[in-house]
């Protein structure tokens, strides 16, 4: 090995390190951020459908922010512009107890929605750029993995807190700001203001439209379940605290699972792996119904979280392969905008289709999605005219 591949090798190292202890910081605020909002207006007598719309306003400023990102970290260089928007989110946290009522909190919650969505959009091409071709998929993984571990960890700290007070803002303001330290240790190239910029949102569509898709597709998914499957669990009849724990095994499958999802993108086709995730979580979502009252409820929980949660970890790994500089910096912020879209749409749909079909609509409607993906995959020549891996 020679002096430059060492020192490469090395500053691919110290940037997986650095994003992958930055992601996790966030990924705690992030998860803290969602159920204290919700349960502090519960608290207040907000209506449950007023909850929703204000928590909308977190993928709202994704939407808005993320096409912007690519421009930002062109001129300012990512790590400043991720250094700066973590800094602006601890304020945005104090800002909440600060500036304590429902009206307010929409436009905060649409400030965090901009700055949150940069630090995971910068820390996601550093992953991706880092981790090399030959472990790309396993690098990805751990990341996934890591994400879902500190996002899961969010609730444990407001249980323990509680919602009341000041504390819980100021413990949120801290996680964050020391994710600055992981965040200042990232090494890039200069960044020059003239180099050739990467493309917007509708010239990068036609270049991934499946990996998009799947996005998009992920995303119905997470905030589907996210927000309503610990409804589902009451609406069959279980306590409170065994429906919460419904999310638990999502998450649960997701992070220890992944990197064996992981092993099979380094060794198969990404199209392969991901057609084989979206399939199998779409039968364990068609499955679910059947299981509600049995010990296999459990198991399928867990290897829907891993599948479901898995084509994103695909589709992400693929991003990393195939884009590369300014083009891969735009493909984050486009996965970023179909999040965003996906969101938005999971959080509509899913509560619609439990109120016109049942509960069961929820699993039948979530299992619909992933089977457009699995079609659009095996039919993508014919869609789109091109071939993705």
């Amino acid at each position: 090995m020679t002096d430059s591949d060492h020192t490469e090798a090395s500053l691919n190292i110290r940037n997986l390190v650095a994003a992958c202890s930055a992601i996790s910081v966030f990924g705690l605020a992030f998860g803290m951020t969602y159920p204290l909002l919700s349960l502090i207006l519960e608290s207040r007598g907000v209506s449950t459908d007023m909850i929703g719309l204000n928590s909308a306003m977190m993928p709202i400023g994704i939407l808005l922010f993320s096409p912007f990102i690519p421009f930002a970290t062109r001129h300012l260089g990512a790590r400043n512009v991720a250094i700066i928007a973590a800094l602006l989110t601890v304020v945005i946290v104090l800002t909440y107890k600060a500036f304590d009522t429902l009206s307010a909190w929409f436009f905060i919650r649409l400030l965090q929605g901009m700055t949150m969505s940069t630090l995971f959009v910068l820390s996601e091409v550093w992953v991706v750029s880092s981790a090399g071709s030959r472990h790309r998929g396993k690098v990805v993984a751990i990341y996934g993995a890591i994400l879902s571990a500190s996002f899961g960890s969010g609730p444990l700290i407001v249980s323990w807190m509680g919602i009341h007070g000041w504390m819980p803002f100021i413990v949120g303001a801290i996680i964050i700001a020391l994710g600055v330290i992981p965040l200042s240790m990232v090494r890039e190239k200069e960044v020059s203001s003239h180099e050739p910029k990467g493309p917007g949102f509708l010239t990068f569509l036609p270049k991934a439209p499946m990996l998009l898709a799947s996005v998009f597709a992920f995303a119905i998914f997470d905030a589907a379940t996210l927000s309503l499957i610990p409804v589902y669990g009451i609406q069959y009849g279980f306590d409170v605290a065994i429906a919460a724990n419904f999310l638990t095994a999502l998450i649960l499958g997701n992070t220890v699972l992944q990197l064996p999802i992981g092993w099979l993108i380094d060794r198969y086709p990404h199209r392969v792996v991901l057609g084989g995730c979206a399939l199998i979580a779409s039968s364990l979502l068609v499955l679910l119904p059947f299981v509600m009252k049995s010990f296999w409820l459990w198991p399928v929980l867990v290897f829907l979280g891993a599948t479901g949660y898995g084509v994103y970890t695909v589709a992400l790994s693929s991003l990393g392969e195939r884009f590369q500089g300014a083009e891969l910096v735009s493909g984050s912020s486009a996965f970023a905008v179909m999040w965003g879209l996906g969101a938005l749409l999971g959080s509509i749909t899913g509560g619609w289709s439990m109120v016109v079909f049942g509960s069961d609509g929820l699993p039948f409607h979530l299992a619909g999605f992933y089977v457009l993906l699995v079609a659009g995959l095996i039919f993508r020549k014919q869609l789109f005219g091109v071939r993705e891996s």
